[in-house]
């Protein structure tokens, strides 16, 4: 930062002055004095010119208004922004509440304990508390509308101070005798605070100041020390907390009165005086200090005595009261920026965040691009880049160098352990310094490369490219690699304290005065020179000829490097200083060189900028802007603290572009005297800028030969060839049109050609711009038929116009004018309009190539029929399969691969199937096998299926429909196979040919013959368990257990306990004890049954048998037994007897027999449910 007095204003009458305070937001400043002196100043910026403002547009006293009401000296003065209020206190302990209204203060409260006197008056973060401390140990804290809230008496302590934490819940007090008490916000003590600063001061000491900045503007970094105590003998701390029990401590070595922080936290102000080593007298300074305790400038204030100071809301200036006067200084405040391809980049803190915010303004096109960076500490910018350095992390001292491009983003970081506390960049080095040593960094952007320069790229290693160097070294280049990072941690007694570089020289500036010149890229120690003052800022011009010292007391001066001598250099001799012109400015607080004259310079001195060509001085331009950038003889500055009120809302106003003396003398000479005579000026003062300038001129007047030879001049060939065109064209308004064209007058130049009746002209020049709405209008107004083709371009280029607005639905409307059926499907796709997508899939042809990017579409959204359908229509099945697998349409996709006979079905089923059963889902496996024909899989899953539920008892019911549908697929495995048979067959072979190759087929293939075989046996078990019990509850006694008798040939299926117990209640029900009593046998004999159930059936026969003897009451006649002269007659599956008859009813389904009477009164097969034929 540079601080320099700008300006004085006097109080009458000589009254001296014990306090002054900066209202943060309003801008009103207040100074107590004696004899109960008030004044309310504002100062306010009166400027007719737009272009100037801030710091150096001229400012006037816009109030100055005496406040009547104390008598005695007034001691304390504090704002309260948030509620336009000024609290003031006087010798006498009385205290007034002021009131702005209608421009002017009046009192609003008055108070006096008419015991002691106020020492010190704060309000609280939010303006809602005010804690008011006396002398004599008293404490107030009332309320904003002058209620009292608490009041205490700390006895035994003289108060002096008092300050609020930033979330207003601890009270310091700073006591007469240098201590610090911590209370909380009801007045309780908590503890003393510890002070660091004061070990080994002897003497009395008291406080000068204690500040609390309480983070209304962000802070530097995240944990960055906040609360200044500061004590009259210099001694100062700057805490984190209240109890931080490593504060940062500072000896100011000077008699402080009084310290303030500015509106950010960034900049502590200890004000008081300083003895001078060799005289006797003081003299007032004010020392700037980082919250890390780094000094950073030292002003010095004429006058006596200074009591006071009072930073400006936004830190940009000072007020100090001095005797009686105040003095007020400017800031040109170090801000975080910098500038590159035509990109503005700076950095701000923001309350709610710990980061920095960065911003990345394009100027051009007023874009800004945010990033968020934790503990920046600088932003340097070169050519097209920036780099971003900051602390990595907190827990470990390292570093990280980011390369971003001028919009943020990050192209390469670099991680480094020494403090990168000075940093430079050029084209192809970043170069970054700490106290002791400074490190290369040969960074490399993706741009496009020669096939020389990757091979290169390969063959460098990275320690070629990153290097560190200590200061004390003498790197000669040759054998050096620079990677002996352990030396660059090394102290040394002369630090370094600034570096610049350019493509060729590295030139490092040492606290001493000491400069050392190094080449660049390979480093070697070249030369040193000495300055009488430590550098603050250096600059050296395009060519490296000359450097440019910035001091820290803001002297300028210039170095020649290209002097050399032949004379060993020692230290007495000459050349050593290089060649030290007399040139010197003072107050100068930033420079630049123009980038492509290396004796032209621009500079800032206090609020004026003056350009420099040959050490001449032009005359100067009332600014306060930082310089960006000096090309063509143009500079462009930038506004950066109106830019930092607002730093959210970037406004091009703030940038400025001043043309140095020769531009604006080329300029009026063209327009007033002529060509020619400009033409010998800048002859005299040659300049590619000017002669571009002439060459324009020249132009507009279709002088063509001067403006091919300015253009020659200049180095600009398409100007020649432009020229050169013209020539070729006869017409003049042809010619005037070209050249409005060439200017940018687009409409002009429109026009023209339309007066010529060239309408395809002014179509083609609207094409070269991309300006597609003209280029339809022009299309569509004129006479007679336009190109189609062209229309149809035009169309869809403003269909992409909207669709890169993500304008969807006006893009339609174009591109179903130009028939772009690409860009309506994207279109559609992007508005969810399936239906048109859908129309467009059925107008276009057949294996067009966008088919699969719909069908495509349609799969991301889960539609699979139209999918299925696009696909199908560019001939791609299997990607039609795929989305059906995808989508879960399994059913689909079988029937796919069946149509169109693809191989993967099996592979594609399996994973299904497997896919279903980790899920438990066996019967939807079922109906897949089915849907795919695969029967006998799914037939043995549905066995499987039916088991189970047969061992969990289920309803009968259920279980038998279960077998049913199992024994069903078989049939339909053996359908299938009987009919693959004949499909392969070819020639005449009977049916029973088909028949028994099918069945051979079975054989081989069929590894579970049980399921195959005896596919029905399950479903007969149940069917007959069911009847039997059917036929008991009807009172078919007889029938009932002829049924269950048959029930005994299924012993595996149906539980044998079930099975016996249903035959011995159906025996005893028609009187057949005889059977009866081999159920019960069976039963207690069966070894399944435990010993207490076998107890009770033993009880029941013998109950049952005690009464009734073990004899059938008649026999069953043989001929009704089922077993006939051929082996085992049919059961009808009806009535459960035997079939004897030659006649009978057979199932087409289930092939299972019926009486013909009987089945009669049943529509489907009482098996299989299959209709009766």
């Amino acid at each position: 930062m540079f601080i320099y007095l700008s300006k004085k204003i006097a109080i009458p009458n000589n009254i001296h002055l014990k306090c002054v305070s900066w209202n943060k937001d309003q801008g009103f400043i207040a100074c107590g004095g004696d004899d109960g002196l008030l004044r309310v100043l504002k100062l306010e910026t009166q400027t007719d010119d737009a272009k100037i403002k801030g710091l150096a547009a001229p400012s006037n006293l816009s109030m100055n208004q005496t406040l009547e009401g104390h008598s005695g000296a007034v001691q304390v003065v504090t704002w309260n922004e948030q509620y336009e209020k000024l609290t003031t206190s006087d010798q006498n302990g009385l205290i007034i509440v002021w009131m702005l209204y209608k421009g002017a203060w009046y009192e609003e409260m008055i108070n006096n304990r008419n015991k002691s006197v106020v020492r010190s008056m704060s309000w609280n973060a939010d303006g809602q508390k005010i804690c008011i401390v006396y002398e004599d140990g008293a404490v107030i804290v009332g309320s904003v509308d002058g209620n009292r809230i608490w009041g205490k008496e700390l006895k035994g302590n003289q108060l002096a101070h008092v300050a609020w934490s930033p979330d207003s819940k601890i009270l310091l007090f700073g006591m007469a005798n240098g201590e610090v008490h911590i209370y909380d916000n009801q007045g309780n003590f908590i503890m003393k605070m510890t002070i660091s600063c004061l070990t080994n001061a002897t003497g009395a000491i008291s406080i000068a100041g204690i500040h609390w900045y309480a983070g209304t503007g962000g802070y530097v970094e995240p944990d960055c020390p906040c609360l200044a105590i500061c004590f009259d003998n210099g001694r100062c701390q700057i805490m984190r907390y209240e109890n931080d029990e490593n504060p940062v401590c500072i000896d100011t070595l000077m008699n402080v009165v009084s310290i303030q922080w500015n509106h950010c936290g960034s900049v502590l102000a200890v004000a008081g005086s300083l003895r001078a080593s060799n005289v006797d007298k003081e003299f007032n300074v004010v020392q700037f200090y980082t919250p890390f305790g780094e000094h950073l400038r030292t002003l010095k204030v004429p006058g006596k005595q200074m009591t006071g100071v009072a930073w400006e809301g936004g830190g940009l200036r000072i007020g100090l009261a001095v005797d009686s006067y105040i003095y007020f200084a400017n800031i040109r405040p170090d801000y975080k920026w910098g500038y590159c391809c035509s990109t503005v980049v700076y950095a701000y803190t923001k309350p709610d965040r710990q980061e920095y915010c960065v911003v990345f303004w394009d100027t051009k096109n007023n874009e800004k691009f945010v990033k968020y960076v934790k503990s920046l500490m600088s932003i340097t910018t070169s050519g097209d880049f920036c780099i971003l350095a900051s602390k990595a992390d907190d827990t470990q001292p390292q570093y990280v160098l980011i390369l971003c491009n001028s919009i943020g983003t990050p192209l390469d970081s670099k991680y480094i352990d020494i403090d990168p506390l000075f940093v430079t960049m050029t084209k192809t080095h970043v170069i970054a310094a700490s106290k002791e040593a400074f490190y290369l960094w040969q960074y490399r952007v993706a741009k496009k490369l020669t096939a020389l320069e990757i091979n290169q790229l390969t063959r460098t290693k990275k320690e070629g490219r990153e290097r560190v160097y200590h200061i004390d070294s003498n790197p000669s280049g040759a054998t050096d690699s620079g990677q002996d990072f352990a030396k660059a941690f090394t102290a040394t007694r002369d630090p370094i304290c600034c570096i610049t570089a350019t493509d060729k020289t590295l030139i490092v500036g040492r606290e001493s005065g000491t400069l050392h010149r190094y080449s660049l890229p390979n480093v070697v120690l070249i030369q040193k020179y000495t300055l009488n003052n430590r550098a603050y800022y250096l600059s050296l011009n395009c060519n490296s000829s000359r450097l440019a010292v910035i001091d820290i007391a803001g002297v300028l001066t210039l170095l020649d490097l290209e002097v050399r001598t032949s004379t060993d250099d020692s230290a007495g001799n000459h050349a050593s200083a290089g060649d030290p012109s007399k040139f010197e400015r003072k107050d100068v607080w930033d420079m630049k060189w123009a980038n492509d004259n290396p004796d032209l310079f621009a500079m800032m001195e206090k609020t004026r900028m003056y350009v420099f060509r040959n050490l001449d001085p032009e005359e100067p331009i009332q600014t306060s802007g930082y310089i960006c950038n000096f090309e063509d003889l143009e500079i462009k500055s930038v506004l950066l603290d109106e830019i930092l009120k607002d730093p959210e809302r970037p406004n091009k106003d703030n940038l400025i572009n001043f043309e140095i003396r020769s531009l604006r003398d080329s300029r009026a000479l063209i327009e007033k005297v002529g060509i020619e005579d400009a033409s010998q000026f800048i002859e005299d003062n040659p300049h590619p800028r000017l002669w571009r300038l002439l060459a324009e001129a020249a132009l507009q007047k279709l002088d063509l030969k001067m403006a091919e030879q300015a253009f020659v001049r200049c180095k600009d060939y398409q100007g020649i060839e432009f020229v050169k065109r013209l020539g070729n064209l006869q017409s003049e308004p042809m010619k005037q049109a070209e050249v409005a064209a060439y200017f940018g007058s687009f409409e002009e130049a429109e026009r023209m050609y339309l007066d010529m009746d060239r309408r395809d002209l002014a179509i083609s020049l609207r094409i070269k711009l991309g300006d597609w709405f003209r280029v339809l209008q022009l299309l569509k107004s004129g006479s007679g038929d336009c190109d189609d083709s062209l229309l149809e371009q035009a169309y869809n280029a403003v269909g992409d116009y909207f669709a890169d607005r993500q304008k969807w639905v006006n893009a339609v409307q174009y591109y179903l004018q130009g028939r772009n059926q690409e860009r309506l499907a994207e279109c559609y796709y992007m508005l969810e309009d399936y239906d048109g997508l859908e129309r467009l899939t059925t107008l276009l042809p057949e294996n067009h190539k966008l088919l699969p990017e719909i069908g495509q579409m349609f799969a991301t959204v889960g539609m699979c029929e139209q999918a299925v359908n696009a696909y199908l229509k560019c001939n791609q099945p299997k990607a039609a399969v795929d989305t059906c697998v995808h989508l879960n349409q399994w059913n689909k996709a079988v029937e796919l691969t069946r149509t169109y006979n693809m191989k993967e079905i099996k592979s594609l089923l399996s994973k299904y199937a497997s896919h279903l059963l980790e899920k438990n889902k066996t019967l939807e496996v079922v109906e897949l096998y089915r849907k795919a024909h695969h029967f006998l899989d799914a037939a043995k899953l549905m066995f499987k299926i039916a088991d189970a539920e047969a061992e969990k008892r289920t309803r009968p019911l259920r279980v038998k429909k279960l077998y049913v549908l199992a024994a069903r697929l078989v049939e339909n495995y053996h359908e299938q196979v009987k009919t693959s048979q004949q499909s392969k067959a070819k020639g005449k072979k009977s049916e029973a040919t088909f028949a028994l190759a099918g069945l051979l087929e079975e054989d081989a293939t069929s590894s579970d013959n049980r399921i195959v075989d005896n596919a029905w046996r399950g479903a007969e078990a149940y069917h007959f368990f069911l009847l039997a019990q059917r036929q008991l509850y009807e009172g078919y006694m007889e029938n009932a257990m002829r049924t269950a008798l048959h029930l005994r040939e299924y012993e595996d299926i149906i539980p044998v306990v079930e099975i016996y117990s249903l035959l011995a209640i159906c025996a005893a029900a028609s009187q057949a004890f005889g059977t009866c009593s081999q159920a019960f046998i069976k039963l207690e004999s069966l070894q399944s049954l435990d010993p207490e159930q076998r107890q009770l059936y033993e009880d029941l026969a013998l109950e049952i048998f005690t009464k009734h003897s073990p004899k059938d009451s008649h026999t069953l006649e043989p001929d009704l037994s089922s077993e006939g002269a051929d082996g085992k007659l049919p059961t009808c599956i009806v009535t459960g007897l035997a079939i004897q008859e030659y006649q009978f009813w057979m199932c087409s389904v289930c092939k299972h027999c019926a009486l013909e009477h009987e089945i009669r009164k049943y529509s489907c097969c009482p098996l299989c449910h299959s209709p009766v034929v």
